[in-house]
């Protein structure tokens, strides 16, 4: 097997009584085992599909997040496709000759990045995109700059539609095949093929979701992450690593540059900006004035059914004279809860008194509980037969603007009927968070309808994850485009959307959160599972000096545990938890989820 057992290639190994898939990390005379060692049992295949830097890197997550390095390198290497391995990879096309990039013509201190991109530099920023950027543009500019410097890249946006961006953006950059899109959408076949294409180094720019963080790309040079506030970063299997953490630890070990972009800003990126390990990328705040107008708006009375106060109707009305209009409403379908329209008392079943919700105009009132119809409903407080709806999906929204600006068309973009894009007429989109079109000439006005609904939900991150949808949305506008906020103009997230201050909103955020001792200022643990696991999990657990216990409490039908350290104690945290997780192992104890900085507490 001497010539087939080459590092990086996958190995069959005898173990606990079964054969067990493995890698061949590297080949050495000697060994600093002191029991005894087992013979390969064969190589499953010759091909080296686990690079030096992501084995090290497997390792760097492993004990960053307290898992299995196995695990890790789940996530980091597809599954084989035999008959894809034995087709030999294109051949690497010759980098064009480049314009200069004039994207980044307003960003304040990007040239100076650039260049230091072409020349071979490491430099690291946070990138806080402007209403009306073409940021796939911004980032396949910045991509070409590496690959004209002779170094690759690598890109992770948070679903395919960013990668639909992005891909059209570096074609157009860079014309001819020069990168791949990692992504399931083409079948495990046509994944592994790109995944060899980048690992035999016929290709040198990837785009993807997060598992193309792990892309062995040759010779990198730029690692860039796009929203690293979006969940979808979040990997939802064990070890649960984030994305921007991953590309992060890429970029310490390889030592690449690094692009953290958005239209809004996590704590964490501000972390990175507060600390010095990156550099702001920002326009003046002349060109953010003359790029979009924004302002925030109270409701009126809801009492007499008033859902779009004045000021947002007449953006819609103004913006339909010279283009689409984007409406953004927190929740899809036509009324997702009921009431009674005289006394206000939540509408219920009358066979078990679940809530009841209406799908369409159409419709008689249903239980979301037992699916029953409740054609004939009566109030059971006061008797009246009047339903009302306090909260609106995006189909009730776009029937009642369709009511407002006849022989305007109105389309909706949620659930599984998505928009990718909407052209130049003037129509209405009404959308849900994370599915507005791009407009192909930007739109004229953008609506943000029940911000109130947005800031409702009771979590750490719920003012920065507002602020972001509303963001993402606004920037959609396009050059001297109009943007209202329905909502409390007192709201510090409203002021920042006004203000366009995502890093301003940022720092506030990560002041209080040190204040609380909340992260990124604090590093956190949480162990779920029985409670019988937990006591044992306490009683085993080696904690750091200044660790605090919190809980247990209990989540849906376990228990959870938070175990918070001062950000320097980390490490010491993640490495306790590790050698918790050998050592129940061994002793096969009962299983518990432990999931370190989760994205949600």
């Amino acid at each position: 097997m001497a010539d087939a057992a080459v590092p990086g290639a996958r190995v069959k190994v005898r173990f606990a009584g079964q054969d067990v898939d493995g890698f061949v990390v590297e080949r050495a005379s000697t060994s600093d085992h002191t029991g005894s060692l087992r013979p390969l049992r064969r190589v499953v295949s010759p091909e080296p599909v686990l690079a030096p830097e992501i084995a090290r890197l497997s390792q760097t997550l492993a004990r960053r997040y307290a898992g299995a390095r196995s695990d890790v390198l789940r996530l980091a290497v597809p599954p084989r496709h035999a008959t894809t391995e034995k087709v030999p990879s294109p051949a690497r096309t010759p980098a064009p000759l480049l314009a200069s990039p004039t994207t980044w013509s307003e960003v304040e201190h990007a040239g100076a990045f650039l260049r230091h991109l072409t020349t071979g530099g490491a430099p690291r920023a946070v990138w806080s995109a402007a209403p009306a950027d073409d940021w796939p543009a911004m980032v396949a500019e910045a991509v070409a700059a590496t690959y004209a410097g002779g170094r690759g890249a690598l890109v992770c946006v948070p679903d395919r539609r960013d990668v639909a961006r992005v891909d059209a953006a570096l074609t157009s950059v860079l014309p001819g095949h020069h990168h791949v899109c990692l992504t399931a959408d083409g079948g495990p076949a046509a994944r592994y093929r790109d995944f060899l294409a980048i690992s035999r180094g016929a290709r040198r720019i990837v785009v993807g979701t997060r598992s193309a963080g792990f892309a062995p790309v040759h010779d990198l040079g730029l690692v860039v992450l796009w929203d690293d506030g979006d969940d979808l970063h979040a990997e939802p299997r064990a070890p649960y690593p984030h994305t921007r953490e991953v590309l992060l630890a890429r970029a310490e070990q390889q030592g690449t540059a690094a692009l953290l972009g958005g239209v809004a800003r996590t704590p964490e990126a501000q972390q990175l900006v507060t600390t010095g390990w990156a550099h702001e990328l920002t326009v003046p705040r002349a060109v953010l004035r003359h790029r979009a107008r924004v302002e925030a708006v109270p409701a009126e009375d809801r009492s007499v059914g008033t859902r779009i106060p004045r000021a947002a109707y007449d953006a819609v009305r103004r913006g339909l004279t010279t283009g689409p209009v984007l409406v953004q409403t927190p929740r899809a379908g036509y009324a997702a809860s009921l009431a009674c329209d005289t006394c206000r008392a939540p509408a219920r079943c009358s066979a078990c008194t679940g809530p009841l919700a209406q799908a369409g105009p159409a419709q008689p009132p249903r239980c979301r509980w037992c699916g029953h119809d409740e054609a004939a409903w009566a109030c059971a407080t006061c008797g009246a037969r009047g339903l009302r709806a306090p909260v609106r999906g995006e189909a009730r929204t776009a029937e009642e603007l369709g009511r407002m600006f006849a022989g305007t068309t109105v389309r909706s973009s949620s659930g599984d009927r998505v928009l990718d894009r909407v052209g130049p007429a003037a129509d209405i989109v009404v959308a849900t968070v994370g599915a507005e079109p791009v407009a192909d000439e930007g739109y004229a006005a953008v609506v943000l309808l029940d911000t109130w609904l947005t800031l409702a939900r009771d979590d750490l991150r719920v003012a920065e994850e507002a602020l972001r949808r509303w963001l993402n949305a606004a920037a959609l506008v396009r050059t001297g485009g109009h943007v209202v906020a329905v909502g409390d103009p007192a709201h510090p997230a409203l002021q920042a959307l006004v203000r366009w201050d995502p890093a301003g909103f940022a720092r506030r955020e990560v002041d209080e959160r040190a204040q609380a001792h909340l992260p990124p200022a604090a590093r956190m643990a949480t162990v779920t599972g029985d409670l019988g696991a937990l006591d044992d999990v306490l009683h085993l657990l080696d904690l750091p000096q200044g660790a605090e216990v919190l809980g247990p409490v209990p989540v849906d039908e376990e228990h959870r545990v938070l175990l918070r350290v001062p950000a320097p104690a980390g490490e010491a945290l993640s490495h306790s938890l590790g050698d918790l997780q050998r050592l129940r192992s061994a002793r096969k104890l009962d299983p518990v989820r432990i999931q370190v900085d989760p994205l949600s507490i």
